[in-house]
């Protein structure tokens, strides 16, 4: 089978009648797990059903909120919330509630990645940021080992072998300032 995409891209995904979901991207099943990890990573997907070629992909990605709401951990939608937007269907304002949220995601989204950039510049020149250098180094040190190197000439001495060690930790700790 040819691998389909819709006209934006989007990988087309195939929900036959025992609710089994085909990827004709890949040409294979998948789960809603699968579904989620790609909704995560920003793959853009549209479910249809296999037999009427209906676009369902609003109802499968409400599925996949309903299943991670109920696996037990800390709900992120509040009933508070959902009692609202219950309330919400039917009203004269149902029309705008789509993308007033869809606004307010992207403002928090946002707002997220500010808070965290905000963050890890409050560290910066902080005790936290000296030993995050310290651990980077620490890491560097580490991983060289298993880099081949350059075969040394046998005529090295200590002194040489002690001063090329030197400029290497000198290296790093350029590398390691200018990651902080």
């Amino acid at each position: 089978m040819k691998k389909q995409h819709d006209g934006s891209g989007a990988v087309i995904i195939k929900k036959y009648a025992n609710r089994r979901l085909y990827n004709t991207e890949s040409s294979s099943y998948i789960t809603l797990d699968y579904l989620a990890a790609m909704t995560r990573e920003g793959r853009e997907f549209k479910v249809v059903d296999a037999k009427t070629d209906d676009d369902i992909t609003h109802n499968v990605l409400t599925q996949i909120i309903m299943e991670e709401e109920g696996r037990g951990a800390t709900p992120m939608l509040p009933v508070n919330f959902l009692r609202q937007l219950i309330s919400m269907y039917g009203d004269s304002m149902q029309a705008m509630v789509p993308g007033y949220l869809e606004a307010s995601m992207d403002s928090f989204r946002r707002n997220q990645a500010q808070f965290k950039s905000a963050v890890e510049g409050a560290f910066a020149g902080s005790p936290f940021a000296e030993m995050a250098k310290r651990n980077m180094a620490m890491f560097e040190a580490a991983t060289s080992a298993f880099k081949p190197k350059a075969a040394a000439p046998v005529s090295a001495t200590k002194d040489d072998e002690i001063a090329a060690l030197k400029a290497e930790l000198a290296k790093l700790q350029d590398k390691v300032d200018k990651l902080g």
